[in-house]
């Protein structure tokens, strides 16, 4: 288990060691006691024997006795789908209706 943000991947192999989900790339995105991070990784695909394209999902953990666990995850299931929802974001910002206000501006989960 994890008790640094550094240690946190979804990296995951069976108990056989077969690799069955291969951690690309991490970003955090908050840190603190309920830390995001989004990642990038490719899953294996037992009938074709091969890495699959690219995916992308966003884990929310959060840290309780010292360790930090997954406490929800939303993962992107296409590129078109990750287009959408950058789309979307850009009309709200663009239109004003998601603006940050004076609380927003440092989370009370963020480290610093």
């Amino acid at each position: 288990m994890a008790t640094t943000i550094d240690e946190i991947t979804i990296d995951y192999s069976e108990e056989s060691g077969q690799q069955i989900i291969k951690q690309l790339d991490k970003v955090v995105l908050s840190k603190g006691a309920w830390t995001t991070i989004m990642f990038l990784f490719a899953e294996w695909d037992r009938k074709n024997q091969k890495w699959s394209a690219p995916k992308a999902r966003i884990d929310r953990f959060q840290k309780k006795n010292g360790v930090y666990r997954s406490q929800s995850k939303f993962k992107f299931t296409s590129v078109k789908q990750a287009e959408q929802i950058i789309e979307v974001f850009q009309n709200w910002i663009q239109s004003g209706q998601f603006i940050e206000t004076p609380q927003d501006e440092q989370n009370p989960d963020d480290e610093n």
